[in-house]
């Protein structure tokens, strides 16, 4: 699933992947690859020159399955052990904001919001209560936040200052975006519950 959670918005090389997923050995990762490739879930490419480097590649079946692993996500962010300041991904603190977002809190609140992450740049579209983020440039959107997916998770979920990340365009449509994506409220650890 983290794998597929990584190529939600995007195909990527072998080396974004192992980064982005930590603790995975390069023997694990290329074999979880060559089983997903073989069941229909990944393609392998080629990307034409320049680049001319391998990339996987999720395909529309897997896709279908990205709302789950986004739940899922929801899920264990109730967990008594949940902590939000550990290391994310550009893809997971993505699929993080399209399922966390609290349409009551969001209300009339629409824009194009833009992320930079290093070398990396997503296009998000909030309206209606729901927020949906592509890969891609960031130009043509009303405000462009450049951070880390930490920073930008303790900003949202962590109560960190705003001005800790950078900040282009419409400062007002930002503050407003980074309070409607409550984390839900935490489950009842072993101990503390009731039976």
């Amino acid at each position: 699933m983290l794998i597929l959670r990584e190529l939600a918005f995007g195909s990527r090389r072998f080396s974004e992947l192992k980064s982005d997923l930590p603790g995975i050995s390069a023997n694990v990762l290329t074999q979880r690859l060559t089983e997903m490739e073989e069941r229909g879930l990944v393609v392998r490419k080629r990307l034409p020159p320049p680049a001319s480097v391998q990339v996987y590649e999720a395909t529309p079946w897997a896709l279908e399955a990205a709302p789950v692993i986004g739940k899922l996500g929801r899920w264990a962010a109730r967990s008594p052990l949940h902590d939000p300041t550990l290391r994310l991904s550009h893809a997971a603190i993505m699929m993080s904001l399209e399922t966390m977002i609290d349409p009551a809190r969001a209300g009339d609140l629409k824009g194009r919001i833009g992320f930079r992450f290093g070398n990396v740049s997503y296009s998000g579209t909030l309206r209606g209560g729901e927020f949906h983020a592509v890969r891609e440039p960031t130009e043509d959107n009303d405000v462009v936040l450049t951070t880390s997916p930490e920073a930008l998770a303790a900003v949202i979920y962590g109560g960190a200052p705003l001005d800790s990340i950078g900040i282009e365009g419409d400062i007002a449509l930002a503050k407003r975006f980074v309070t409607i994506f409550p984390l839900p409220e935490r489950a009842e650890s072993a101990s503390n519950a009731s039976y």
